[in-house]
């Protein structure tokens, strides 16, 4: 059979068998991402085709990525293991990821010299968030003029964010955010927001958890949140035809100016109105049972895991296959009283060596550490539809764009890759690269998810692809 014809027939009978499709002919909508039987693969080896297709294992499922950042550095000498490659001892700081040291990639060697202070002086924290995912030596301005670049998890999702209802999901639990100068004279834009859609439009991370659900899944009980977000669809779609109706009885009477405005406006609306035509495409979204958020929790630790839920009930669903999760933005001044630390973060990352100083920080790092270990081993936990866990089929990168939160240096930066990448990569190692770009591992990542025709980034060199 000619493989136009064999892809043709793949992609039939994958549309045939689709899951959505046939969780909507069951009635009902359930908390599982697919079915083996409905794996794209499965519809490929039925028309003699073979191999992974775009941001899947070779197995057909999905593969994630997400991205985890804390800010303000680590103290270094609690941070890096004993030993190198396969023969290593997790440090102090990693060591609630001991029972998960198989799924683990300690990076060592990667570098974001952009985020120095090079021509532009202090501010530091504003680079260190600015550049983590672009790479790009961000614009020091207060001001509307911001500039960074395209951060490479929007650069993925540009390739394979189609295959699923959302091309990706931000994350924050800063649920205040400020506006301005932050730090230095740079723009609140840089610490507040990892993604970067282009390089003036950075893309809000949602730090409510019950808004962050509701738009994943709907509104309302288990059993009520499909009814509810097909009701708030037709909604939306009312109110878009509307508009669209009263636009075009307006245009005769507008001024040249006027229409040029109005048709700007309409651009906005018509991308609203293709998003609604895209869900609608995917069919009904799955129902978790799990009880819709409150909002934002009271406590920082629960409002962690929270968010850390969501990423996992996200990717678990398929709602998406892409996303970043900023823990507090760079330069947070946040206090733990859940650790008995009164002081700021921030502050404390400023201890010209006093001892006293130094131990609490460590605290502040084994905490955010005990947080991200909770979220692997429920990644862990959970098993993906080919057999295997949910960490095994993601890339989970977990890191600092800063490295010693004292001096605010920016190479050999704190950073771990956990997962397996559906077998695509070498987890259960320390890896010392020397200086590299982290630029180049981002963008071995990239290629791994499908998108390797995303050759540069920011200050890359190459892709690194021994990751």
């Amino acid at each position: 059979m000619p493989s136009t014809s064999m892809d043709k027939l793949a992609r039939e009978r994958f549309a045939a068998l689709n899951r959505r499709q046939f969780l909507r002919g069951l009635g009902a909508c359930v908390a599982l991402p697919a079915l083996e039987t409905f794996l794209p693969t499965k519809a490929l080896a039925a028309a003699g085709a073979s191999g992974p297709g775009l941001a899947s294992t070779a197995t057909g499922a999905p593969l994630r990525l997400g991205v985890v950042y804390f800010p303000n550095g680590a103290i270094q000498p609690n941070w890096w293991p004993k030993g190198e490659n396969a023969d290593f001892e997790l440090s102090e700081t990693m060591a609630p990821l001991q029972n998960l040291k198989h799924r683990l990639q300690v990076l060592g060697g990667m570098d974001q010299v952009n985020a120095t202070p090079g021509p532009d002086g202090a501010g530091d924290h504003a680079r260190a968030s600015g550049t983590f995912l672009t790479g790009v030596r961000v614009k020091k301005t207060a001001g509307a003029d911001i500039h960074a670049g395209i951060s490479i998890d929007q650069a993925i999702a540009a390739k394979v964010g189609h295959l699923t209802r959302f091309p990706s999901l931000e994350l924050t639990c800063d649920a205040v955010r400020k506006s301005g100068n932050c730090d230095s004279g740079y723009s609140c834009a840089y610490q507040y927001n990892l993604s970067w859609r282009s390089p003036t439009t950075p893309v809000a991370p949602e730090p409510n958890p019950r808004l962050l659900f509701e738009r994943l899944f709907g509104s309302g009980n288990h059993g009520e949140r499909i009814e509810s977000l097909k009701r708030r669809q037709q909604e939306q779609q009312s109110i878009l035809d509307f508009v669209l109706d009263e636009a075009h009885s307006l245009e005769r009477q507008l001024t040249y100016r006027d229409k040029q405005k109005l048709d700007e406006y309409l651009v906005s609306v018509r991308e609203i109105e293709q998003r609604i035509q895209k869900a609608e495409r995917f069919g009904k979204p799955a129902d978790p049972s799990m009880l819709t958020p409150d909002g934002v929790p009271a406590g920082f630790e629960d409002y962690v895991q929270v968010m850390f839920d969501m990423m996992v009930v996200a990717f678990q669903t398929d709602s998406t296959r892409l996303a970043t999760f900023l823990l507090a933005n760079e330069g947070s001044n946040r206090p733990f009283p859940e650790i008995g630390i009164a002081e700021g973060h921030h502050s404390l990352t400023h201890h010209m060596n006093k001892e006293d100083m130094i131990a609490k920080v460590a605290q502040i790092d084994l905490w955010y550490m005990q947080q991200f270990a909770k979220f692997l081993e429920k990644m862990e936990q959970t098993r993906d539809v080919d057999g295997h866990s949910l960490l095994h089929n993601s890339m989970i990168v977990y890191g600092s764009g800063n490295a010693d939160g004292n001096r605010h240096t920016h190479t050999n930066l704190p950073v771990i890759l956990a997962g397996a990448g559906g077998g695509a990569l070498t987890p259960g190692r320390f890896a010392k690269y020397g200086a590299v770009p982290m630029s180049n591992m981002l963008l071995g990542l990239a290629a791994r998810m499908g998108a390797s025709d995303v050759e540069r980034l920011g200050d890359s060199t190459g892709r690194l692809d021994s990751i």
